[in-house]
């Protein structure tokens, strides 16, 4: 590579608007330098991606995929149009497509795959899924990993070698999560304690057990609300067993918001009642703006990251029973509009944690191709 020219750099995210991993990828494009990299952002499954949010250094490509799967000749067309030096990919069926079209793009494309998630969790298909990571994620320069525990499950499930992963914070802009956190915006009805839940509406996330979990905080805290920020495939299923249980008046399902943090001045707590993460932004975030939280125990990360901290809960177990336990143990303890400073999140502020994933983009550029 002339050493004049910059190198092009490649970040894929399946749609803008998405969840944690598209808004990673967003601050990524944000931040990294565009002295250093010639950037680029590919969206996937959108025909018209606006570029709400995306700097305009950042060259944005939207491919009109109605799926991530069916992307593949329009991906393969761009980047043998644009030749990037490194492609980073952020999400595990995108990382799929990616990685299985590497023999066909350009002579020394590096790779990186950002994993957003633990490989059990993947995907319905299990099996199939965890063949397809043993097959294709050797394929890649580097795995990202979130936690010291997933590269630890990646190196332990699919005999990763030690020297293709590696361990980096997720970005997040605390000063944009603060400054959003001092937004007033009424979303309850009523006096409260006011839950909010935030994320894919997916059976991963544990919506439901959360929702089993009311129901004991209400025999106690009668006027306890919740507020469900996110959309996804298990919405209708939700909202039936809101129904089925007696909540209709308790659970507010506020779809995708662009902005869930403005809703932090009237929230009591922040809940996470995933059965299954890695380590996911909106408990990063929430702990950027102050709230209080409670989580299930629902990975490795989780864990390291949650025990023993002030202001925040941890469940002894993945279940509504053990989540109804740590709701009711942290209303009791709590003041009103009690907020903590979770000094843990510093270290993923986003000036932390771009120049680590600027020296490994460095670091594999000038390796050879593989």
């Amino acid at each position: 590579m002339p050493a004049s020219r910059r190198p092009k750099i490649l970040l894929l995210i399946p749609h803008l608007g998405g969840g944690g991993a598209e808004r990673v990828t967003l601050l990524l494009a944000r931040g990294f330098s565009a002295e250093k990299y010639e950037l680029h952002l590919g969206v996937i499954t959108q025909a018209e991606a606006e570029a709400k949010g995306v700097p305009s250094r950042v060259a944005l490509h939207a491919l009109g995929a109605r799926r991530v799967r069916g992307g593949s000749w329009r991906l393969l067309r761009l980047v043998r149009e644009l030749k990037p030096d490194l492609i980073l990919s952020g999400m595990f069926h995108l990382n799929f497509l990616v990685l299985l079209l590497r023999p066909f793009f350009p002579q020394g494309t590096h790779i990186l795959v950002r994993q957003n998630g633990s490989v059990s969790s993947a995907s319905k298909n299990p099996r199939t899924t965890r063949w397809l990571y043993r097959l294709l994620y050797r394929r890649a320069n580097r795995v990202i990993c979130q936690t010291p525990a997933m590269a630890d499950e990646m190196a332990r499930e699919l005999g990763l070698a030690e020297k293709r992963l590696v361990v980096l914070p997720n970005p997040v802009d605390l000063e944009e999560m603060r400054s959003k956190a001092g937004q007033q915006t009424e979303m309850w009805a009523g006096p409260g304690p006011h839950l909010l839940a935030v994320g894919r509406l997916s059976r991963e996330k544990g919506f439901d057990l959360l929702l089993q979990a009311l129901v004991a905080v209400r025999t106690k805290f009668p006027e306890a609300e919740l507020l469900l920020a996110g959309a996804g495939p298990e919405e209708a299923a939700l909202k039936a067993e809101c129904h089925a249980l007696g909540l209709d008046e308790a659970v507010r399902f506020a779809g995708a918001l662009a902005q869930p943090w403005s809703l932090v001045p009237e929230a009591t707590l922040f809940v996470l009642p995933s059965r299954q993460e890695g380590l996911p932004n909106a408990l990063l975030e929430a702990a950027a703006a102050g709230l209080p939280i409670v989580a299930l125990p629902a990975s490795g990360g989780v864990v390291d990251l949650a025990h023993g901290k002030d202001g925040v809960w941890l469940a002894a177990e993945i279940s509504a029973e053990a989540l109804a336990a740590s709701l009711l143990a942290a209303l009791d303890a709590l003041r009103p509009g009690e907020r903590f400073a979770h000094s843990f999140v510093e270290r993923f502020r986003i000036e932390r944690a771009i120049p680590t994933y600027e020296g490994l983009i460095d670091a594999t550029l000038q390796e050879k191709e593989q």
